[in-house]
């Protein structure tokens, strides 16, 4: 009986956190097209790619989950930045996998996506995103790529004060002070742990790299920039000269399959230092 109205409290809170989520009709009509044409790909079309893909165009925008004065879950598929564009292809691609493609189903697995244990409060969002490979790797969802040879020949010791250092950058953060100190816990809890990645000079057109590196696999770009963990993510996918990214530019203003191999891209970004590579399962 007990087991039973825990499950019934939890379902209730589940529910209850799903009411406060921000979306706009346009959203939620888009949502629903895009998982209604997914449901009638072939069985072996690769979500994350076609998902990807299909979101190609939507103009890249910065600090979307920063607009409300206290935290929902936030839809916006017309503006995305490199993170949320990731998070909206990965639910679009969990909905597919588990024939659950209601609207309410999406948000869902967008909540679990985005928030550690699918709270929906800021200081639980996954600010992070190794945090965010965790949480979700928790969830079932995705799986980290860890090998001890190459090429992943390099480890990542994680080090994160960005956001406690930089709080002017964080617009709830600086409406709401008394979470600081909860973000400053996470970052040392996250903070000493260590992840091999390849270093960027390792990424080439070869036979290793494309058993190890997947079309559709979650690209975490690490950076050396103080306080962070990575400053990029996209996903991976293969041309016949080799790896690229499709990702939310904020270079190029919109969501683009990148014409430059990824190799030749984090050349032109000296703080850029290598990947992580994360499969969905």
């Amino acid at each position: 009986m007990m087991k039973k109205v825990i499950v019934g409290l939890f379902l209730l809170l589940f529910a209850c956190q799903l009411n406060a989520v921000s979306y706009t009709k346009a959203d939620s009509i888009r949502v629903t097209k895009l998982l209604a044409e997914g449901l009638r790909q072939n069985k072996n079309t690769n979500m994350m790619i076609y998902f990807a893909r299909r979101l190609k165009g939507v103009p890249y925008v910065a600090k979307t989950l920063e607009v409300n004065p206290t935290e929902q879950l936030i839809v916006n598929l017309r503006q995305l930045d490199c993170t949320t564009y990731v998070e909206n292809v990965l639910a679009l691609t969990l909905c597919i996998k588990k024939s659950s493609v209601s609207f309410n189903d999406f948000c869902r697995n967008l909540q679990k996506i985005r928030y550690d244990r699918g709270n929906i409060e800021y200081t639980s969002r996954l600010h992070y995103f190794s945090n965010w490979i965790a949480n979700n790797a928790r969830n079932g969802f995705v799986t980290e790529v860890q090998k001890n040879s190459s090429p992943f020949t390099a480890i990542q010791t994680v080090n994160t004060n960005y956001m406690t250092n930089h709080v002017e950058s964080y617009p709830m953060l600086m409406e709401h002070p008394e979470w600081i100190r909860s973000i400053s816990v996470m970052e040392k809890e996250l903070s000493g742990k260590r992840y091999r990645y390849i270093p960027k000079n390792m990424i080439s057109n070869t036979n290793l790299c494309r058993n190890i590196i997947k079309d559709g696999n979650i690209i975490a770009i690490l950076t050396s920039k103080a306080g962070l963990d990575t400053s990029h993510i996209g996903i991976a996918v293969w041309h016949n000269d080799g790896l690229h990214l499709l990702n939310a530019s904020q270079i190029r203003k919109n969501v683009v399959e990148e014409s430059m191999t990824l190799h030749d891209y984090m050349k032109q970004h000296p703080s850029q230092i290598g990947i992580r590579v994360i499969r969905v399962r």
